[in-house]
This record gives C-alpha cells, structure tokens and sequence, in this order.
C-alpha cells in the first residue's frame, strides 16, 4: 500500500532547495528566482491555507480606495498574481505580474528564504498572515481532496503525519512561520495573525492601511470590512474561485472557501493525535517567541 502512495507523491512534487513542491513549478523555477522586483511591489504571503486569499482581497480593496465594482471586475488572481504558480497556460504568475502595471500586489506561498532575492534588495513591503497549524491541517487536507495537481491524501490521520514530518507542498509549517516570524522587526514587513483577524478585523484593516501608506476613514475601514466578510467572499465569484472549473477544483467534493473559522481543527483530531500533534510542535517550536492561538 505504501508504496503506491510513494509513487503518487513522486507524480506530483519534486524538491527544491529541499522544500516539497509541485512539478510544475519546479520546472520554471529559474523564472521565479530570476524575477525582477519593483521597489513599490506589495508582497503578501503566507503558507497555503492561511488566510492569503483574505488578505489579497483587502490589499486590493486598501488599492482601489474601497471600490467594490472595481475589485469585482476580475477574479482575485488575476487581481493578485500567484508569484511561482505555473499550470499548463492556465495560470503563470510571472507572466501575468510582468504584464502587471505598477503598483503590483504578489501573492506567494515562499519562505523567505526561497522568495526571490529582489523584493529584498528593492526593500519591498511585504505581509505575512500566520495561522495556528492545526486550523492548517484541516484546510490543506480539504484542499488535497478538491485540487487538482494533489495525490489522495489518505486519511486525515495520515495526512497529519505528513504535515507534521514537512512532506507537504512548501514543506515544513514550522520553519516556514518561524524564519517569516523572524523577519518582523524588518520595517518592511507586517505580520499579521488570521485569529486576530477573526477576533477583531477592523484593527486589522486598519493596520494594514497604515502599513501600505494610505490615508485611513471610517468609511473606508467599514466598506472593507462588509465587503471582505467570509459570507461575502464565499457569494463572490470574483474571490471564490468558482471561475476555475470542477477538473481544475472541484466545489462539489469541498467549498474553496469552507468555513473561515478558528478551533475546526477539535472537530477533525482525536484526542490521540491532539496529544501527538503537541508534542511535536513543542519540540518543533522550541525557542521561538512566535505564539499562535488555537481557539478565540
């Protein structure tokens, strides 16, 4: 049995600089490592199923000054780039950021390490969205079953051992939230937590208008926050994703947007790998001053 899941994954990543990633991306990846910033790109990241898509619309929302119409005339990446994606002409990120007139918003799952060298060197603003890893599993697990481009996950069970052991699409959680962690005292970056965001999205919003620059109102804050609601997004073909169609994600197997919640994660964990999973991030988190809520 284990063997045909081995060959599964094979199928559908490969490595670089060590970190798991999909074929398709490692094919081009001179392209990303290549690229060429411009000093007043606005990097968002985030490990995937984070929160990035939230925040991407937010960004654009704080861009065209609370404009609902304008973020709605084209879906949210086509809006924002995803920076290393590249799939059979559907989707390359590269090419669509290079045609992009400035000021340009960049979606990436990257770590900093792997984030090309330029947005550093042209001291680019850049957000990262931190989510607890068990709320993670949970949506990267829906995410494998309804995504095209993933094996079968297995159980959830397994799939959380894989999580844990960094054998998923960009690796290791840990890593990845730690070396982001310890870029925030960079001026350049604002790192953002998605249960603060649930918690209190208004003081969130309007960090990041401060954070971008603009002038913050009243009115501004409150068009963002109703129109970046989960209900709204999820009714929103234009962040959605409902555009793709079933063989690319199929909405039928899992909604790209499922719940948006903090704490799903106690309804998918058993007691047992609750304890286990602990543990492991104890040992994996040990020294780092970076502390996630698991519950709001």
């Amino acid at each position: 049995m284990m063997d045909s899941s081995k060959l599964d994954h094979s199928a559908y990543f490969g490595r670089i600089h060590g970190i798991l990633m999909y074929k398709p991306f490692i094919e081009f990846w001179d392209d990303v490592e290549a690229f060429e910033a411009r000093p007043d790109d606005i990097v968002i990241a985030a490990y995937p199923k984070s929160g990035i898509t939230w925040v991407s619309e937010i960004v654009d929302m704080i861009h065209k000054e609370g404009d609902v119409e304008k973020c709605k005339e084209d879906a949210i990446f086509n809006r924002v780039p995803y920076l290393e994606c590249r799939k059979d002409g559907v989707m390359n990120g590269i090419k669509q950021l290079k045609q992009m007139a400035s000021p340009r918003r960049v979606k990436t799952h990257l770590s900093p390490e792997l984030l090309p060298a330029s947005f550093w060197e042209k001291n680019c603003k850049m957000i990262y969205l931190c989510r607890n890893a068990k709320d993670v599993v949970v949506s990267f697990y829906y995410f494998f079953l309804m995504v095209d481009g993933h094996p079968h996950p297995g159980s959830f069970q397994e799939f959380a051992e894989k999580f844990m052991d960094g054998q998923v699409p960009y690796g290791s959680w840990y890593k990845h939230a730690k070396s982001w962690w310890e870029k925030r005292k960079n001026p350049h970056v604002l790192f953002l937590f998605y249960e603060d965001m649930q918690e209190d999205i208004k003081k969130e919003v309007i960090k990041l208008i401060q954070f971008l620059g603009k002038k913050t109102s009243e009115e501004l804050v409150d068009k963002i926050v109703q129109h970046t609601s989960f209900q709204e997004m999820k009714n929103n073909p234009s962040t959605n994703y409902t555009i793709l169609p079933d063989e690319v994600m199929n909405q039928k197997i899992s909604p790209f947007m499922r719940k948006g919640i903090v704490g799903d994660w106690k309804n998918h964990f058993t007691v047992a790998l609750n304890e286990k999973f602990d543990t492991h991030y104890e040992e994996q988190m040990k020294g780092s001053t970076l502390n996630l809520r698991t519950e709001i």
